[in-house]
């Protein structure tokens, strides 16, 4: 059922259009002056709107001018028993989808709008496509380094099978992008991806986050709650930076993983689940559990297949392509058009510390591109004045 919006100053033309229109399921708003139907489409989203051409006041013509500048984006259907091919083409000219004569035949009115319908499917779907193919961009590994390739083929060897993933390395080296490709590379991959960071949580509300809880176990929880191990179901929970976990919050994790139950907080009832856990750090685990920090069982539990993301510094022959691809991404979200970099800057990027690694990079490019003017390449004075690179 598509919502239509009919603009004619005829009643009777407008009553019969919205008879055959309802009969075929849709929904029909009504305006009779050009004026009222602009503000219809500037108040509702309409699927479609069928637009007289010869009115009073404001023909059909003016409204096709204002909806434009309104920046309404439903198609439009011109109609009219005075129309001229010079007309029709003027109507199509400012964005009309199509032109049908008065009077009104009934199997051209349908087909019209059953394509206008169609098409506009069709744009929805390229839109998700786009943000698809966008968003695996976003998420892919870029490099050609030594240690990028080894952690690529790890991902593709893990990837596809159950097993549960350690991932290591400083902040900022890309920790979550490498738990993102071993989601979108298994078999789970149209499941949830669910991502709790451990350290941005208190520990008193861990156990909450993560495991949900019922009505009334704390004074705050007014109401019952999942938590992130039942919201991943079918999925991938990222347990990030998972050494910051509490030790009540470690017991009960490994109880997760040891059989695939969980209880809410505030419940002794068991909740079956179904999770691929994945976790990071970029602490020293094995320290932890010496220093009696972190439970030996549950890095056992964790560590299946455990993955090291080396810093920035140990794979700057990637930082070329790191910038090129952040260019690329920034420049599609913001419309603009990628600019050059000159061999200068880019020896300047390549040669910086880079202490909080890939972010650290990537927000440089980010800046760059916000000071650089239109037009204009990405140069080693406008590198010295904003990369902030020490």
């Amino acid at each position: 059922m598509a919502h239509l919006l009919l603009i004619d100053d005829e009643a009777p033309i407008r009553a019969s259009l919205r008879e055959i229109l309802e009969y075929e399921g849709h929904k029909v708003a009504e305006a009779g002056t050009g004026m009222d139907g602009i503000l219809a489409a500037t108040k509702t989203s309409f699927d479609a709107i069928f637009c007289d051409v010869k009115m009073p006041q404001m023909d059909g013509l003016d409204v096709l001018d204002m909806l434009a500048k309104k920046q309404v984006a439903s198609p439009v259907i011109m109609i009219s028993g005075h129309g001229t091919v010079e007309t029709a083409v003027d109507a199509l000219k400012k964005g009309a989808y199509d032109f049908i004569q008065k009077p009104l035949d009934l199997n051209r009115v349908l087909v019209t709008l059953r394509n206008v319908l169609e098409r506009e499917v069709l744009v929805e779907t390229t839109k998700v496509l786009a943000k698809k193919v966008h968003t695996s961009q976003s998420h892919q590994m870029v490099g050609e380094s030594e240690g990028i390739q080894q952690i690529q083929h790890m991902v593709d060897t893990v990837a596809p099978t159950d097993a549960r993933v350690l991932i290591t390395g400083a902040n900022g080296s890309g920790k979550e992008l490498v738990a993102r490709q071993v989601h979108n590379h298994s078999q789970r991959a149209e499941g949830p991806f669910v991502e709790v960071n451990c350290a941005a949580i208190p520990s008193e509300l861990i156990e909450s986050e993560l495991f949900g809880h019922e009505k009334g176990a704390f004074t705050s929880a007014v109401s019952q709650r999942k938590g992130k191990f039942e919201q991943a179901q079918g999925g991938t929970l990222f347990l990030d930076e998972v050494g910051d976990m509490s030790a009540s919050a470690q017991a009960k994790v490994l109880r997760a993983l040891q059989e695939n139950k969980i209880s809410r907080v505030g419940s002794d009832k068991d909740i079956q689940v179904d999770v691929r856990v994945v976790a990071a750090t970029n602490k020293d685990l094995k320290a932890a559990i010496a220093a009696g920090e972190f439970r030996e069982d549950l890095y056992h539990r964790l560590a299946v297949v455990p993955i090291h993301v080396p810093s920035l510094a140990e794979r700057a022959t990637d930082i070329p392509q790191l910038v090129a691809h952040f260019l690329d991404v920034l420049c599609a979200q913001s419309g603009r058009p990628v600019p050059k970099v000159t061999a200068g800057a880019m020896t300047a990027l390549s040669k910086a510390p880079w202490t909080g690694n890939v972010r650290e990079l990537r927000n440089a490019v980010e800046r760059l591109l916000i000071f650089c003017p239109a037009g204009k390449s990405v140069d080693e004075a406008l590198v010295q004045k904003f990369g902030h690179i020490g």
